[in-house]
């Protein structure tokens, strides 16, 4: 069940960035990161390790006393808050498609493609064709406005059944309930940390198809719900016996 769930050990730099990830602005004083690591039986020379290894390794930066995220990681910030309040907007039917046009590219390039690619949402229906409906507002970044051109367009297949076709709508479905059922079951804070970061990386590989495509039990909201009673009560565990010292 713990793989199935793709729950990770929790380890010094999990909490760090865990902890990090879910604050805005996400910078924290060392003692700070120190008393975060106590709550979960973590040692203070286990965190401050952890802390010099994630600085050489481009995840945090020091500024003014403070440990915080470098860009790459505020990059996967907006995305996780992309994740738990998406922007959507009303959805008229219409898909938006993206073709690649660009040729002889490195493969450096292809690769960041289809990392953008995921991160949008879109799904390859064939190799140099992307797809989704036209549900979302989010900027595209330069790789993708370099290599690709858009259009928009309705398919003539049903749109349920084409959604069914590029998504694995059911296995998310099923993972979602789980973590889900995991986080109501989790005693221990630890445990429940745990769960919530193997919730928001599950929200991240979230479709965020509009309503006419999805299941009428789509997990989602709920699932959303659960994680945010988490991690309110988890910012308040933190204000009052962190923070505030």
């Amino acid at each position: 069940m713990t793989n199935a769930l793709g729950l990770r050990p929790l380890t010094a730099r999990s909490v760090v960035l865990s902890t990090l990830l879910g604050m805005h602005p996400p910078r924290l004083r060392t003692r700070h990161l120190v008393r975060v690591g106590e709550l979960f039986g973590i040692a203070e020379g286990t965190v401050r390790v952890a802390l010099s290894r994630m600085v050489a390794a481009g995840d945090l930066v020091q500024v003014d006393g403070h440990y915080q995220l470098t860009e790459r990681l505020l990059g996967r910030q907006r995305r996780q808050d992309e994740s738990r309040s998406p922007r959507t907007r009303p959805w008229d039917g219409t898909w938006e498609i993206a073709v690649v046009t660009a040729d002889r590219r490195p493969a450096a390039d292809r690769a960041a493609l289809r990392q953008a690619m995921s991160e949008l949402r879109l799904a390859e229906i064939r190799e140099g064709a992307w797809l989704r409906p036209a549900n979302l507002a989010r900027p595209r970044p330069e790789i993708v406005a370099r290599q690709c051109a858009f259009l928009t367009g309705r398919p003539e297949q049903d749109p349920v059944t084409l959604a069914g076709a590029l998504w694995d709508l059911t296995g998310w479905a099923d993972t979602a309930r789980a973590l889900r059922s995991a986080l109501d079951e989790a005693d221990a804070m630890a445990e429940r940390f745990t769960v919530a970061a193997a919730v928001l990386r599950h929200l991240l590989a979230d479709p965020l198809l509009p309503r006419e495509l999805l299941p009428e039990d789509w997990p989602g909201p709920g699932l959303r719900a659960h994680y945010e009673r988490f991690e309110s009560g988890f910012r308040d565990l933190l204000t009052a016996h962190i923070l505030g010292s």
